[in-house]
């Protein structure tokens, strides 16, 4: 079919060109002694995208997946105990993990459509009085259910009850998208990935932690080896990695802290903020809901949303790929077949979020959903007008 085949799942994200031209080189020598002057400089740069003022990132040939592994071998010890709270696929995977690695893990089930339960958590940490707890966990944005938690009101608990557990936070699906303050927010371990709000292909982990997490893992005794700060932080610090780095994907995030800075956080946070508002018009204009069950909830880089009773989200899906050229993100684990997922996240703008909504909007007609074609559009189109910064007419 001629024209694009259009992304629109929460990740990989769509590639601007600039970070695509710059991955596209000769293979290099990653021992060469000039190599330095493109790492040194990387390793500053996603510190100031997580705001960590004085910890140290660590970069990863690997998924965010990987880069929670090396938090979790890195910083705690075998039988360590853990909170964390399990409310969609991610934040599940990551409890999975916890226990499959040998930690003593303390998961409070949630609603999917709610986040982590802060006053479930300050409850669990004024109970803890002799501190068993070693490292609280927070998933900042459920991809599979388009929930964002607050990070900042976990560190809250943690200092209301003078408890001394690590905060560990997942921000593969937000970090670089939607605001993040690990110096802040005494965030100890927060990990991300490339292939989303870094606007990458996948296969880079980001590791960022506090001065606080590499004292631990300085006496912490689970077994690591790939994963090993100290191999890292040796060779690191000399501009280098103790195995082969992943070379062009770093070329590719030279360009991509490049736009980053260019734009700026704060706006990079706004301008996902509109977009996703922008869908959320959209779904309330088709007579939808979201997954998340309240605002408090809503994530500004995926909206999962429900599809009425009797339709399968999983058709919707398919639909708007075969016949529309555009990929929406599928329903996972109990939410599959109830919801269709919509990425608003990284490289795009107004045109190419109206671009998903069509592509939807079809779908969900073809599939006999009930909608009046052309309002969820037309709902996102008259909130981006409403919002846009407009240029002032000049008198004639």
């Amino acid at each position: 079919m001629a024209g694009f085949t259009h992304l629109f799942i929460p990740g990989p994200t769509n590639i601007p060109e600039q970070v695509r031209q710059a991955m596209n080189l000769p293979m290099e020598d990653m021992r060469a002694a000039s190599f330095p002057t493109l790492t040194l400089p990387l390793f500053e740069d996603i510190k100031r995208v997580f705001k960590n003022e004085t910890g140290r990132v660590f970069i990863y040939p690997s998924s965010g997946t990987g880069a929670w592994e090396a938090a979790m071998t890195n910083v705690l010890s075998p039988g360590d105990k853990v909170l964390m709270s399990r409310f969609g696929q991610f934040s599940h995977l990551w409890v999975d993990m916890a226990e499959r690695l040998g930690f003593e893990v303390d998961v409070i089930d949630c609603e999917w459509g709610t986040g982590v339960p802060l006053d479930l958590y300050a409850e669990k940490l004024r109970a803890d009085k002799a501190h068993r707890i070693k490292a609280v966990f927070c998933t900042q944005n459920e991809t599979a259910t388009g929930v964002a938690s607050d990070v900042a009101g976990c560190r809250a608990a943690l200092d209301a009850t003078n408890h001394p557990a690590l905060l560990f936070v997942d921000g593969v699906s937000s970090i670089g998208s939607i605001d993040f303050r690990q110096e802040e927010w005494g965030v100890d371990c927060a990990v991300s990935g490339s292939q989303k709000g870094f606007m990458l292909p996948a296969g880079l982990g980001f590791l960022s932690v506090s001065q606080k997490a590499l004292a631990a893992s300085r006496v912490a005794t689970h077994r690591h080896c790939y994963f090993s700060f100290e191999d890292m932080i040796r060779t690191n610090d000399a501009g280098y990695f103790p195995y082969t780095p992943a070379t062009q994907l770093l070329r590719g995030l030279r360009a991509s802290l490049d736009l980053i800075a260019e734009e700026g956080l704060e706006n990079i946070f706004a301008r996902h903020h509109r977009l996703a508002e922008g869908v959320r018009k959209a779904v309330d204009a088709w007579g939808l809901k979201l997954c998340a069950k309240a605002p408090q909830w809503h994530s500004d880089t995926v909206s999962a949303i429900l599809v009425p009773e009797g339709i399968d989200s999983a058709n919707v899906v398919k639909r708007a790929y075969s016949a529309y050229q555009t990929s929406l993100g599928g329903g996972l684990n109990k939410v599959a077949g109830k919801v269709f997922r919509i990425g608003h996240l990284g490289w795009l703008n107004e045109v190419m979020v109206l671009a998903s909504l069509s592509a939807a909007e079809m779908a969900l007609l073809d599939c006999g959903v009930r909608l009046a074609p052309g309002s969820g559009v037309a709902a996102a189109i008259e909130h981006f007008r409403r919002t846009a910064e407009m240029p002032v007419a000049k008198a004639a």
